[in-house]
């Protein structure tokens, strides 16, 4: 995995593993990692940077993204047609460079499973968008329709930021 030669152009990069987490796995992650891939596609750096998602609840594995985080989704472009809801595995926090909650609940949740060696990996996607002023992607699953129009506003926001980060790990 991390030590494959994705790209012909840099022979001895390795890929960057992402994985975006929240309770489920059927708004906000599944919707920050279709917006981290297209913005990789974009900068042309699909075959460094491998992005998943996962939620730390069970409820809703093998289930398809939220209707309305879908749909929100499709209005700006981003197709979550695809996506399999899973559980964060205690493999992950080996396999994935960066694993990025989207609030501090389901980030003290990571805390309490990550081996403290690989507690350096963890952080909230806001913090990677610091200019907003926040820390969280609040939940809009119990909310509103038009809560699912911020969320995809600040995981827009936040995945700006970590691309970056990612670029300077490549680099």
């Amino acid at each position: 995995m991390g030590n494959t030669k994705p790209d012909s152009t840099k022979p001895d990069a390795e890929v960057v593993r992402v994985l975006m987490v929240c309770m489920g796995n059927i708004c906000r992650s599944p919707t920050a990692e279709a917006l981290l891939r297209a913005r990789v596609e974009l900068e042309g750096l699909s075959r460094l940077v491998d992005i998943e998602s996962a939620g730390t609840g069970a409820w809703h594995e093998g289930q398809g993204a939220d209707t309305r985080a879908a749909q929100t989704a499709a209005s700006r472009g981003v197709d979550l047609s695809e996506h399999s809801a899973r559980r964060v595995s205690d493999d992950d926090f080996d396999t994935f460079d960066f694993v990025v909650a989207m609030d501090s609940h389901n980030m003290d949740l990571l805390n309490s499973a990550c081996p403290v060696h690989l507690r350096d990996r963890l952080s909230l996607l806001l913090e990677y968008a610091p200019q907003l002023g926040l820390s969280e992607v609040p939940d809009p699953y119990y909310g509103s329709g038009d809560g699912f129009a911020r969320v995809f506003d600040l995981i827009d926001a936040g995945t700006a930021g970590l691309l970056e980060a990612i670029k300077k790990r490549i680099k």
